[in-house]
């Protein structure tokens, strides 16, 4: 192994050893190791590579051109349980399903995180939360991966421009919008890592001149999707969060609250319809 982790070392892998043990796992599973290596070594991200990415406790499937799920992320998705169960909890009586959508979802990794952390749909007493699952995005590669991440919980990911990709039916009914939408300035994404500029899709990436053009759009017809109550869920960044933050006011949206988590990096704007 020592001389992968030397080739991947030289090839500028910061975290070489640990990428050569997973590189050699997937060989061990019938794949090419020249190959994955070669891939690696051009630069290709490793989740690439590999064909997956861990995040939040499962393993996601994740295909050249796919925008990889960032730990901050997660983030977002505890912030999605706690909608979750809320809206569970406030329907209780008679538990209609709650309905969750990730939107601008590429792999759909906050949708298949949120379902999984909820465990069995119904335990054996009727307990527990009804989980409606959709997820949309604008990149047919992407909504290819995240449907086979979100069947497993019979959920749903459709293909097409923002709430344009999303049943009519979900209309007014959505409980939980969870939004990782492209937040990078156009000018900086020329400061991005390679990896990223390379091999991830710029439409994943760009957010136009400050950042916060597709923040406008999903807010600004949020509030024809969301339920009564219902709460949209933004990623941003700290510089840009009070800007995201007065977007959702613009919108209509009332308690509009920051949240940050600085363990990963990550923060977020929510706002209840």
């Amino acid at each position: 192994m020592a001389p992968l982790t030397a080739r991947l070392r030289a090839a500028g892998c910061v975290f070489a050893e640990d990428e050569a043990v997973q590189l050699l796992e997937a060989a061990d599973a019938g794949r090419n190791i020249q190959e994955l290596v070669a891939r690696r070594v051009r630069g290709e991200p490793l989740e690439h590579v590999l064909g997956h990415v861990d995040f939040a406790g499962l393993r996601l499937v994740v295909g050249p051109g796919v925008f990889v799920p960032r730990v901050r992320t997660t983030l977002l998705v505890e912030e999605a349980l706690t909608a979750v169960r809320r809206s569970a909890a406030r329907a209780r009586h008679n538990r209609p399903p709650v309905v969750l959508v990730e939107m601008c979802c590429g792999c759909a990794p906050i949708a298949a995180a949120v379902a999984y952390a909820l465990g069995p749909v119904l335990d054996a007493d009727g307990r527990g939360v009804r989980l409606e699952v959709h997820a949309a995005d604008l990149d047919p590669v992407a909504v290819g991966c995240a449907q086979t991440n979100v069947a497993r919980y019979r959920g749903h990911a459709y293909v097409g421009d923002l709430y344009a990709a999303l049943p009519e039916e979900l209309r007014g009914r959505v409980d939980v919008l969870a939004v990782n939408a492209p937040y990078v300035p156009s000018a900086a994404i020329a400061t991005m890592p390679a990896e990223a500029r390379t091999h991830e899709p710029r439409m994943a990436l760009d957010g136009g001149p400050d950042g916060l053009d597709l923040h406008r759009r999903v807010a600004g017809e949020a509030v024809h999707w969301l339920a009564p109550d219902g709460v949209l869920l933004l990623e941003t960044s700290r510089p840009q969060a009070a800007g995201s933050a007065a977007i959702l006011r613009e919108a209509g949206l009332r308690t509009v609250r920051v949240v940050a988590d600085e363990e990963v990096a990550g923060t977020a704007v929510r706002g209840f319809r």
